[in-house]
């Protein structure tokens, strides 16, 4: 079996260089093949990117997440731009907008958001979505500016008829380990009715630690915990789960295989 892990913050697993390779080579072992690295302001993105350059099976998004809309660099569009041009980024983000603990920052993070996805069209490139309580404004925004290449609603926790509103849309809805939790009806719900070429798993690593591992911080490698509970949710084998979730993770991101 493969995993494709979608969306893991590697460089806040670790902060050495060496710790975070290591995370990489123990999630190969137990199949998670590729992953992408997520950073949340430009300044870490450059750090990590070239901690992992040796790492070929490592991707990459960049981006400044809305929880940096209080601290955000002058001139990060410039900065942005150059980063895109770099080998193995695949993606715009994450970007969207968090009307959890950043809501003075609503406007700006409006701004931010409309930014990423002009530069996302302009470069081709989906768009990882965080969206934390703003679910409305997020759809609202992504009807009228959502690039061609589409975009993934990452860490999915919003209920089923969100799901289906989105699904008017080009996007994906990638599942973290909080579906491994008890009470999560209406990620049950989703995971089990969304079309099986929707559907992509992450690790949110060092967070959203499955269940089994609770009172350990999250790894890329406990990846497998949550396809599995997925693909009992929607009653498959998880030979076959992964194997979907793998080619869809491919399409998402617009990677072809050699």
């Amino acid at each position: 079996m493969r995993y494709f892990d979608t969306h893991c913050h590697l460089g806040l697993i670790h902060d050495d260089q060496l710790e975070q390779l290591l995370a990489v080579q123990y999630a190969k072992r137990v199949g998670v093949s590729h992953i992408v690295s997520i950073c949340n302001s430009l300044i870490d993105f450059e750090q990590i990117y070239n901690n992992l350059k040796s790492a070929r099976n490592v991707y990459h998004a960049v981006g400044v997440s809305p929880t940096e809309s209080g601290n955000y660099i002058q001139g990060w569009e410039t900065k942005l731009q150059q980063f895109l041009k770099l080998d193995r980024i695949v993606a715009v983000g994450e970007t969207g907008l968090d009307y959890g603990k950043y809501r003075q920052y609503k406007d700006t993070q409006v701004e931010l958001f409309l930014k990423h996805l002009e530069i996302a069209r302009r470069n081709h490139l989906p768009v990882i979505i965080h969206n934390r309580e703003a679910g409305d404004d997020i759809l609202d925004i992504l009807r009228h500016n959502i690039p061609e290449e589409g975009a993934i609603f990452h860490c999915y926790s919003e209920d089923w008829l969100f799901a289906l509103k989105a699904m008017e849309l080009p996007v994906y809805f990638s599942f973290a380990g909080n579906v491994t939790y008890k009470n999560v009806r209406n990620l049950y719900d989703t995971v089990k009715n969304l079309p099986a070429d929707r559907i992509l798993v992450e690790s949110e690593a060092p967070f959203m630690t499955p269940a089994k591992f609770s009172k350990r911080r999250n790894k890329p490698e406990y990846l497998p915990e949550t396809a599995m509970a997925i693909a009992n949710m929607r009653g498959v084998s998880i030979e076959e789960m992964s194997e979907i979730l793998y080619q869809n993770s491919l399409r998402a991101f617009h990677i072809e295989e050699a």
